[in-house]
């Protein structure tokens, strides 16, 4: 139990289980969890989109927007972890949230607008004064400005900390200058050193200069950021902000992630039964159409994405067919790569399992059932998949970039250390040769494929050091604006 507990209100627009689509809604339901776990009264913030049913009805209050108010009606629902309910504030309005999806429509700028302003409003009305406010991304990057702006004077507000949290600097919410108006601010807020982004308004911007604190999900990922190659025309203000940036890798839920207890793979197994792992692949195999049998097979389980080095993949997919493996690819996204792989699975059907689109269970049983996983990605601010394949003895393949970099040790074979293999040219040789090398290794030294496997399930990736780094982050975002408000006061 810490010495003083904290109050921290993490606000997201995703969540597991209620609303996700990316690795941001893994983070924020399992972080909360593991702050509770260690003595905090933590609550969760996010939108009621249309699929959520969940909810009871608390309060409603008024939300002033540019030229008129809306409602906020907050609806509440928990997150359980063991006899513990955490808190989950739902955000519910009919005209932002009832829609069929969660992103992509073109008022993002009102509605995050609006789920901000509403975050910061319901605090009051439900009775409760965090410590800290933790916002995630851009559609929470608007919470510190607002709460330095609006409620600089207000006492109920001035002692709240902020943590901004970048998850995927790629995506930063740029809308037109005329959104100004929309956040209620003065022209003056539209400066390079405020809101201002090459003619646009920049909501991750806006988190990032006016949160205590910022993070991101790993810790070579905040060194990437910071330069031009991965700092997506915000490493100069990154660089700025260097002394109150810090990366902290992200877990995964391993109660969620067990291969021991996982309902949704075809045979349970630990690190003294690892060579039931078998059993998963063959059946695998079966149901995916392929030959069973000890043919290496690897997974991916990605978004087809630029992002993921799915251009390396293809370029080298011929390559890979010769040397007689198998390949399962689960995931949705552009549809270049979706009609690509289609025609790849069609062309090497013996060979080649392609399902578009997600299904947890079918993701389950590939990170159970496939001898290595592939992430040849050409940037990635954490990655939760490697996470996960550890955590079932399926051996990563990865390129050393971001989080991948800082999870995935590269294979020893004289000292028997590492838990994958790494590459760090983003060319399609350097992952040919690294599959290669994997392949070999499979196929020649089964013995040490063996301790391989073992290495891989003895990493702990669990929420529990990270949430404790978290803690420490909230504690200094705390104190940092505790003491810039007395630097106001003594003024």
């Amino acid at each position: 139990m810490p010495k003083k507990p904290l109050k921290i209100l993490i606000a997201a627009a995703e969540v597991t289980p209620f609303a996700k689509t990316g690795g941001l809604a893994d983070v924020t339901g399992s972080l909360p969890k593991a702050l509770a776990k260690l003595g905090h009264d933590v609550r969760v913030v996010m939108p009621r989109y249309k699929q959520i049913k969940e909810g009871d009805y608390l309060v409603d209050y008024p939300v002033e927007m540019d030229h008129h108010v809306e409602s906020g009606i907050i609806k509440k629902t928990s997150l359980c972890t063991g006899t513990t309910e955490i808190p989950v504030y739902l955000i519910d309005n009919h005209q932002y949230f009832y829609r069929d999806g969660i992103y992509c429509f073109p008022d993002e700028a009102e509605r995050f607008n609006f789920f901000c302003k509403a975050i910061l409003g319901m605090l009051p009305k439900i009775g409760w004064q965090p410590h800290l406010i933790h916002c995630n991304d851009w559609q929470s990057g608007l919470v510190p400005l607002i709460l330095r702006t609006k409620y600089a004077d207000d006492p109920f507000y001035q002692t709240m900390g902020t943590l901004f949290t970048i998850h995927n600097l790629q995506y930063q919410g740029l809308f037109p200058r005329q959104t100004m108006a929309l956040l209620g601010l003065p022209e003056e807020y539209f400066t390079p050193d405020r809101l201002e982004f090459y003619g646009q308004i920049n909501f991750m911007k806006a988190g990032i200069v006016y949160s205590d604190l910022i993070s991101t999900v790993s810790k070579k990922y905040a060194l990437e950021i910071q330069t031009s190659e991965y700092g997506e025309r915000l490493d100069g203000l990154l660089r700025k902000r260097a002394q109150d940036l810090y990366g902290i890798i992200n877990g995964i839920d391993y109660e969620n992630y067990n291969p021991e207890t996982d309902k949704h793979i075809y045979q349970n197994y630990n690190l003294e039964t690892i060579d039931r792992k078998k059993e998963n692949k063959l059946r695998l195999q079966k149901d995916i159409g392929l030959p069973a049998g000890p043919t290496p097979l690897i997974g991916m389980v990605s978004r087809l994405v630029d992002q993921k080095g799915l251009d390396l993949v293809s370029g080298v997919f011929e390559q890979l067919m010769s040397l007689g493996i198998q390949m399962v690819l689960l995931g949705s996204g552009d549809d270049h790569y979706q009609k690509l792989f289609a025609e790849l699975k069609m062309k090497h059907h013996n060979q080649v399992a392609i399902s578009l689109g997600f299904n947890y269970d079918l993701a389950q049983k590939i990170y159970a059932g496939a001898d290595m996983f592939i992430m040849p990605s050409r940037f990635e601010p954490c990655g939760l998949s490697q996470l996960i394949s550890l955590r079932y003895g399926t051996v990563p393949i990865v390129r050393a970039v971001g989080g991948l970099a800082d999870t995935i040790e590269n294979y020893d074979e004289n000292k028997g250390k590492g838990n994958g293999f790494t590459f760090i040219p983003y060319e399609t040789g350097a992952l040919l040769d690294t599959i290669r090398r994997a392949v070999s290794l499979y196929r020649d030294r089964p013995d040490q494929w063996r301790q391989l496997m073992v290495n891989a399930m003895k990493c702990d990736f669990s929420w529990n050091r990270s949430a404790q780094e978290y803690v420490m982050l909230y504690e200094k975002a705390i104190q940092q604006n505790l003491a810039a408000l007395y630097r106001v006061k003594e003024a």
